[in-house]
């Protein structure tokens, strides 16, 4: 179920709370501890490319625009 499904259901149930209460109970996104759905860029919020390396925490994107930025030197 995407995001945008989520909020649709959600916003058609508010008018019946007893439903909307057992929807949420069984069909809630789980909370992320670890993987590709908790590393989020700081810098834009993108998931995917993720540079967590010295605790960075950029996307890849993010990264090439600020690297000189942080101190990095592209050797090539």
């Amino acid at each position: 179920m995407t995001a945008s499904d989520w909020r649709k259901i959600t916003k058609q149930l508010r008018s019946k709370p007893a439903v909307l209460r057992k929807f949420l109970k069984h069909n809630r996104p789980k909370d992320r501890k670890f993987g590709i759905a908790n590393q989020r860029c700081e810098r834009c919020g993108r998931l995917g490319s993720h540079v967590g390396q010295y605790g960075i925490d950029l996307c890849r994107q993010c990264f090439r625009e600020i690297a000189v930025e942080l101190g990095f030197k592209k050797y090539s």
